[in-house]
């Protein structure tokens, strides 16, 4: 096997996210973007010590659970929803056994006191289609000195930007801003910002639905050269074509196939140099700031940029599983039966205290701590919102806000971002020997990993779970009851 060569073969294993794997003279060949069972064309692109890496060429035939053909118009160029050669069944059964398989690895040690854990498989998201509540578009060009572009970086390109209007996980009015937008500072000749140069001004679109009523938050983002290009900026901050954008997409909003609202057109200024949505400074263009989401009972207020579950329908099995694995152990028995409690509950990294609030009915004390302050004044406000005065958020890191609260937990849940537990904070986590935690994972190798480290700290996990919030995609949610071993 020599570097730059081009093979054949046939993908024998995978490994979470995206790796498929097979072996070629002793050699463990990676291969980025594959599925067991394909038969792949790829260029070695990296040679080691019994292992190489290889770069996908073509699939020349597809694996047995590979059952339909694509019906987003961008599958092969967007890097997005990888699965839509599999039917909905066949996306879950196969992210049932990836995760299954990575939990088993851990828990069913010769060592282990999880070997008789209760798998619960996966549950399905309600929508397939149309299912996210929020998307970030970058505006760029689809290739080197081509026209404006709104969307999604092409497959494996860092620069060229695909308009991606008609995309199946967003819905229709979407489809009808990406397109209006484009138009529009395409016809202004109004400059994206290019990463290398650092000189332009079109950054980012964040768009917002709320599932519970159709109302749209929009939210542009730019840097502040406006006036660098030509552009006229008014005393109040306001560049002033874009008082004539958001005039146009609400005239678009009025029209008969437009479904939802526009509640709020925002402009957020951002100069910092790196390839990231901030903001520096906020300014609302029409409407206000914020739009309400309901989950199984309860109204959030969203802002900008709080955090909050990409898919609503989805989120409620989510939190569903959550609530009952807390409710199922013996900390919360009584208010499982209806009875008043005085438990209380931590919600590590709790956002906008979406689960906090799920959970302050059946406790005493809710106390959430979340390190982005924005996400932290939304889950006060939201609180109040529903009526609930047993919530306390608190804005901090939890390796140290951790270390403020006085109050004692009975039960943790914990949610944390896609890195998982940051270790010294989980030992301090473990250190408060609560009977029960409930861990909930967007990325099941960084739950593999602390759960190989909270399994021989005390704890078994009693059972677990998968919720797919992202249907045609290669992304999954975990749920999992750990239990001390002596109860």
């Amino acid at each position: 096997m020599k570097k730059g060569e081009i093979y054949e073969g046939v993908i024998e294993q995978f490994d979470f996210p995206n790796k498929g794997s097979l072996r070629v003279e002793d050699r463990k060949v990676t291969i980025k973007g594959t599925l067991p069972g394909q038969k792949v064309q790829y260029q070695v692109t990296k040679k080691k010590s019994g292992m190489a890496d290889g770069r996908l060429l073509a699939v020349l035939e597809p694996a047995p659970m590979e059952d339909m053909k694509p019906t987003c118009p961008y599958f092969g160029m967007c890097g997005g929803c990888s699965y839509q050669t599999m039917s909905y069944d066949n996306q879950l059964k196969f992210k049932e056994q990836v995760v299954k398989r990575l939990l088993d690895r851990v828990l069913l040690r010769e060592d282990s006191n999880s070997k008789d854990y209760a798998w619960e498989g996966i549950f399905g998201s309600p929508l397939t289609e149309g299912y996210r509540n929020k998307m970030e578009f970058t505006f760029g060009d689809a290739y080197k000195g081509g026209p404006l572009a709104l969307g999604l970086h092409k497959k494996g390109s860092f620069h060229d930007i695909l308009t991606v209007s008609g995309c199946k996980i967003i819905g229709a009015d979407w489809s009808k801003i990406l397109d209006y937008t484009v138009a529009f500072f395409s016809d202004k000749k109004v400059p994206y910002f290019h990463r290398m140069s650092h000189e332009g001004i079109l950054r980012n679109l964040v768009i917002r639905q709320s599932k519970a009523n159709g109302q749209f938050l929009i939210n542009l983002v730019a840097a502040t050269q406006w006036e660098k290009f030509g552009f006229l900026v008014a005393a109040d901050g306001v560049p002033a074509i874009l008082t004539e954008y958001a005039k146009g997409l609400l005239t678009l909003a009025k029209k008969d196939d437009f479904e939802g609202t526009i509640q709020g057109i925002l402009y957020t200024e951002n100069d910092t140099l790196g390839d990231v949505v901030q903001c520096d400074r906020l300014l609302c263009l029409y409407g206000t700031d914020s739009i309400v989401e309901e989950v199984m009972g309860l109204s959030f207020r969203i802002s900008p940029f709080s955090f909050f579950q990409t898919n609503t329908k989805g989120c409620e099995v989510l939190y569903t599983k959550a609530r009952e694995y807390i409710m199922s152990g013996t900390v919360m028995k009584d208010a499982a039966k209806g009875q008043s409690t005085d438990k209380v509950v931590f919600d590590l990294y709790s956002g906008t205290g979406t689960i906090a609030q799920m959970m302050a009915p059946a406790a005493g004390k809710v106390i959430g701590i979340e390190i982005v302050e924005e996400a932290v004044l939304a889950a006060k406000e939201n609180a109040g919102l529903n009526g609930l005065n047993n919530c306390d958020f608190i804005a901090g890191d939890v390796l140290k806000a951790i270390d403020l609260v006085t109050d004692k937990p009975d039960v943790i849940i914990v949610d944390p971002p896609r890195d998982g537990i940051h270790p010294k904070a989980l030992e301090k986590i473990l250190n408060f020997g609560v009977d029960q935690i409930v861990y909930i994972s967007c990325k099941p190798t960084s739950l593999a990993r602390d759960l190989e480290f909270i399994t021989t700290h005390g704890y078994r996990v009693d059972k677990a779970c998968c919720v797919d919030q992202f249907p045609c995609t290669q992304h999954v949610e975990c749920v999992t009851l750990l239990q001390r071993k002596d109860i």
